[in-house]
């Protein structure tokens, strides 16, 4: 029977406890916090999109970066794994618009609740105000990173091909963790399971990036993700409030289309926010992060340019003798009505009567393409999820355990992956933890 010790009780950390626990092992869980899954509790709005239903293509599609990494995770523990699990547990579930998966009773404390009971059922360790102060690990001798050939993750095996780049070798093993208050926890294996570093004041502060670092790890650029657009035109600020449905959204960049979308956005004190935004700027982050960025909203997509206009003088054609800002008060919503003839260059004051067709033209083109100039992201504090997190190509996707460190696995947030909005970002948690514990507890 192995010692394993697990950072962090957040999805992937009690997952891998769970599983690792139900192996046979002592399973310690080290949470800094005063309670399980505090991050948990506050996703998707207190309801908890515990994953989604897809085709598990989907899940793969959704995910911005290094989607075959998770080949084994996922398919050794998918959404339909995940959904049995938690109905197992006790937590009912539903499916909802985008194939989205909640429990049934809207409150993401039910979640919680399954995970808390699981870890008793399986006699975790749980061990709460803990906070780690570094991973202990001891030298291997005659460990030095040896020249050859470079193995590549693919579905179905693994690939060798030919490569003059090292391949990476364990020159370590793990040994435990020393906490805070210089306590010493022995361990023959540690899943670090920190999570990134968005939502800081949950307890995300990247511990786990210093941890990964101390063992000889790279971390890939960090960032936050899924998060609020900083809009640089001053109008925009006075739309706050104001919630957008069936709108499409698009960012260029440099004048190249980086991403578009059909959904709902909000306006704010500061920008845009909304779940259209939030998928908007992983894609910028991951593609266009510092370089000029232009959000382009079409506030009628059910209509073309041409079908706009016939409306336009249908609505004109009936208010002929009114004042422009009158006669369009059934096209947008109230706190729209005095700005768009302003981004038309029309004066709102003038009789509908006197409206050229240049200036028509110009009010439909600012409807299909309400342009922002996105000036940044917001920080960390308004992320869901981080961007960047220790290389994966220094840990192994069949395992997750580190290709440095025997002992040493890595699971959830702290992973340089990221997806969208819809319960992908808790997928990964769920089938990397997964994976994470059954490897550590010598499970195949």
């Amino acid at each position: 029977m192995s010692n394993i010790v697990v950072i962090g009780a957040g999805p992937a950390g009690m997952m891998a406890a769970i599983v690792a626990a139900k192996a046979g092992h002592q399973v310690t869980l080290l949470e800094k916090n005063e309670k399980i899954g505090k991050k948990l509790f506050i996703t998707g709005k207190g309801r908890c999109n515990v994953t989604n239903a897809c085709e598990i293509e989907g899940l793969f599609s959704n995910v911005m970066e290094h989607d075959k990494f998770l080949y084994s995770a996922i398919y050794g523990f998918d959404n339909q794994s995940v959904m049995q699990f938690f109905e197992n547990a006790g937590c009912k579930l539903k499916i909802e618009r985008g194939q989205r998966v909640f429990p049934e009773s809207d409150h993401s404390s039910d979640v919680i609740r399954a995970l808390d009971s699981q870890l008793k059922l399986a006699g975790v360790n749980l061990l709460l105000n803990r906070e780690v102060d570094s991973v202990l690990t001891q030298k291997l001798v005659d460990a030095e990173p040896e020249q050859g050939t470079v193995v590549e993750d693919s579905a179905d095996k693994y690939k060798k091909k030919k490569s003059g780049k090292k391949k990476l070798k364990q020159t370590a093993v793990i040994t435990g963790v020393k906490l805070k208050n210089k306590e010493v926890i022995s361990a023959d294996c540690v899943i670090v399971a920190t999570g990134g570093i968005s939502y800081v004041l949950t307890g995300s502060t990247g511990d786990g990036y210093q941890f990964a670092k101390d063992c000889g790890h790279s971390i890939a650029e960090l960032s936050p993700a899924l998060v609020p657009f900083q809009i640089k035109e001053e109008w925009c600020k006075e739309l706050q409030g104001l919630s957008l449905r069936n709108v499409t959204a698009t960012v260029e960049v440099e004048g190249k289309k980086i991403y578009s979308d059909f959904g709902e956005m909000l306006f704010t004190h500061y920008g845009v926010s909304g779940p259209l935004m939030l998928s908007a700027s992983s894609y910028y982050v991951h593609k266009a992060k510092g370089k000029q960025a232009k959000l382009f909203i079409d506030l009628k997509p059910a209509l073309t340019k041409e079908q706009l206009d016939k409306r336009i003088l249908r609505e004109f054609d009936e208010n002929k003798n009114k004042q422009f800002k009158n006669a369009i008060t059934s096209l947008f919503p109230a706190k729209l009505l005095p700005i768009m003839p302003l981004l038309a260059g029309i004066n709102p004051d003038k009789k509908v009567h006197e409206i050229t067709k240049e200036e028509r033209e110009r009010f439909v083109d600012v409807i299909k393409n309400l342009e922002m100039t996105i000036s940044g992201i917001r920080d960390y504090n308004e992320a869901i999820v981080t961007k960047g997190g220790v290389n994966v190509s220094e840990v192994s996707p069949s395992t997750m355990e580190s290709k440095l460190v025997k002992g040493l696995y890595f699971a959830g947030e702290v992973l340089d992956l990221d997806a969208l909005t819809g319960g992908f970002n808790l997928q990964i948690a769920w089938s990397t933890g997964y994976l994470a514990g059954m490897s550590a507890a010598g499970v195949e």
